[in-house]
């Protein structure tokens, strides 16, 4: 991992990341390409899962210090996911990705930060960053 501020290829600035991070989308491409990024973040700890239920397998598994999910999905989506998620009163961050524009409805989920698709790596840190940032 990388200390807070180094510079990464692509402009990306890597931060201080501890843990491991979740990536949640039924598409392997998405799933790549987002983690890809997060390594360039500093998380060199990435799962990936290819919907909701896959991924609630493995955060019974272990804990995650971010999570990265996709909103529509089958057979379990990303709104019935975060909720699942944050009624197992878990503050792990939450950051919601999707083409549909559901950012309202990823608010009220549950997630922490919002990111459309199509995305860049300066969108894709700045969603992170978001999360992560101390709640008041």
């Amino acid at each position: 991992m990388l200390k807070a501020g180094t510079s990464r290829p692509g402009g990306m600035q890597a931060m201080l990341t501890p843990g491991a991070a979740l990536v949640v989308d039924d598409s392997q491409t998405v799933r790549s390409i987002v983690s890809q990024h997060l390594n360039a973040l500093g998380f060199a700890d990435v799962d990936v899962a290819e919907d909701g239920q896959a991924a609630l397998v493995l955060l019974r598994e272990r804990q995650y210090a971010l999570m990265i999910s996709d909103w529509e999905m089958q057979p379990m989506g990303g709104e019935q996911l975060v909720k699942e998620v944050r009624a197992g009163n878990t503050k792990m961050p939450i950051v919601m990705i999707t083409a549909s524009g559901s950012r309202g409805k990823s608010w009220l989920a549950g997630a922490d930060a919002f990111l459309a698709k199509p995305f860049d790596e300066k969108d894709f840190a700045q969603a992170v960053r978001s999360a992560l940032a101390p709640r008041k």
